[in-house]
């Protein structure tokens, strides 16, 4: 394994653990303790995380892993569910996507559709992410446009009060939204205050509201509400999603799609 797929293995650990000893994580990527120990100062020298006696924490509890240091895991669940999305948006149609993993892949499953090859243009894509303009930009039969906003490290994503003018200028036939978090009750979520806002206009401006998610995210609760479940029209999710679940956001009048 190269140091930098263990770094990324690492540091999902640790923000799913909240704290890691040096042993467990050895076993867990079968490598040896003093190589735990290197990684851990070198991602303390980084400020990726805090060493302890024995182990490493997290900076606090509403820690975030950035985007870059996240690792494909669910890869194929997000793959999946990227083309789903992807099939549900029609030719011509304005997009907007949120930031995120599985966003991500939704515009890449988009990219390479058959039937958005030629047109003008084929789509338009609103984003404030910046890593999905630049993969996008390359695509001539798509028209891409980006909000204004500071970058936020974690996400790539621009927010603040630059992105407000362009997003309550435009109409979207869909918004794909990236969620940290999304249940019956409480909505749709993110970490971050900021990033949740611009995500919320996305919505408000959106004819459609899909929701992007692999089954992990159901029933989660994070610190920024996007929207409520009211808002949300589609869950494309995979097919580890409970029956249960299902239930509850098909009650709430939310059309589920597990692939």
């Amino acid at each position: 394994m190269s140091r930098d797929a263990r770094w990324k293995a690492l540091l999902e650990l640790l923000v799913e653990r909240g704290r890691l000893e040096v042993e467990e994580a050895a076993a867990e990527l079968a490598v040896s303790a003093a190589t735990i120990r290197r990684d851990f100062d070198q991602l303390a020298e980084q400020q990726m995380l805090v060493r302890t006696r024995g182990g490493a924490v997290v900076h606090g509890v509403s820690y975030e892993l950035p985007l870059r240091y996240k690792t494909a895991r669910r890869a194929s669940e997000k793959q999946r569910i990227a083309k789903a999305v992807a099939e549900l948006v029609a030719p011509g149609e304005a997009v907007g996507l949120t930031g995120g993993t599985t966003t991500t892949e939704v515009a890449r499953a988009l990219a390479v559709r058959g039937d958005l090859t030629t047109g003008s243009p084929a789509l338009t894509v609103v984003t404030n992410a910046l890593n999905i303009a630049n993969e996008l930009a390359v695509r001539p039969q798509f028209k891409i446009v980006v909000t204004g906003g500071v970058a936020r490290a974690q996400s790539y994503e621009l927010i603040g009060p630059l992105a407000d003018g362009v997003l309550g200028q435009i109409t979207l036939d869909i918004a794909v939204l990236g969620v940290v978090g999304f249940d019956v009750a409480h909505g749709a979520a993110a970490h971050d205050e900021a990033e949740a806002a611009i995500n919320r206009l996305l919505c408000e401006r959106a004819e459609r509201v899909v929701v992007a998610a692999d089954s992990s995210k159901l029933g989660r609760r994070a610190f920024a509400r996007i929207c409520g479940t009211e808002l949300v029209d589609t869950l494309v999710t995979d097919t580890a999603v409970g029956q249960e679940t299902v239930r509850r956001f098909e009650e709430a009048g939310v059309r589920v799609l597990a692939v």
